[in-house]
């Protein structure tokens, strides 16, 4: 596990943008775990502007994203197909078939998720995974109490995560009430796990993360068992960690690091 401290929420970004585009141009093919939410929002639009500033073909790259509501179209404005087309996908020349969600507007959810789970698996796995972390601690739309061993799932959102939500929504008897997410165990398989955290709300879910003891109440906490885990998180997501425990994890603050990122 690596950790990089970053002055605030644009550093953070900037550094994770930087990761990201370094993936891209240092591999002949590579599969990019994509999420959503307002942590990555500044990721990505640095991203597409490295992208555009060099020129760079996408030809190469495959994105499979981590999760997408119940009940929602995929033109739907609240949907994570919409999200991802405004914030990245439409400003960059990947192709429209190289991009996948789940569809959470099907009639038969469990075979989507076994199709996910294919989906997956057919590209190889993913290379590098992009993540944000819940307050209370869920990955991706994990929430407390999942299962480490779980795959691509349906899951009843907590009463935490359906407010936290709801700033995106016009009220929060609109936001929907379950998802479909990769689950923790497909996650794991992730040759390379990116993680953004940000603010003084995010600050107990991290501690936990970084000093806490593995537990299902605290989904994030499996990660300390990945093999290639990076964290970028800002000050303030970070004020409740210990500093000998940043120093033991590999602290950097003034350079740029990059993981192992070269996968083909």
């Amino acid at each position: 596990m690596k950790v990089l401290i970053a002055e605030d929420y644009n550093e953070m970004s900037k550094k994770a943008s930087d990761i990201l585009f370094h993936a891209i141009v240092t591999n002949k093919k590579v599969v990019l775990g994509l999420a959503t939410g307002g942590t990555p929002i500044t990721t990505y639009d640095l991203l597409v502007e490295s992208i555009k500033a060099s020129k760079q073909s996408l030809t190469h790259v495959h994105t499979i994203n981590l999760d997408e509501y119940v009940g929602l179209q995929s033109d739907c404005r609240h949907s994570y197909h919409r999200f991802m087309e405004e914030h990245l996908f439409q400003h960059i020349s990947i192709p429209t078939n190289q991009t996948h969600l789940p569809n959470g507007a099907t009639t038969d959810l469990h075979i989507e998720c076994q199709r996910y789970e294919e989906l997956i698996a057919s590209h190889g796995g993913i290379d590098l995974q992009l993540l944000g972390i819940g307050k209370n601690g869920h990955i991706g739309f994990n929430e407390p109490g999942t299962s480490f061993l779980t795959n691509t799932h349906i899951v009843n959102l907590t009463p935490s995560t359906i407010k936290a939500n709801a700033r995106f929504f016009s009220s929060i008897d609109e936001v929907p009430k379950q998802a479909i997410t990769m689950g923790i165990s497909t996650i794991m398989k992730s040759k390379c796990i990116l993680l953004l955290a940000s603010g003084k709300s995010k600050a107990t879910a991290i501690k936990e993360l970084l000093e806490g003891q593995i537990t299902e109440k605290c989904p994030a906490t499996i990660l300390q068992k990945h093999p290639d885990l990076i964290v970028v998180a800002d000050k303030d997501a970070l004020s409740e960690v210990k500093e000998d425990t940043l120093e033991k994890l590999g602290k950097v603050q003034n350079e740029l690091f990059f993981t192992k990122t070269t996968f083909s």
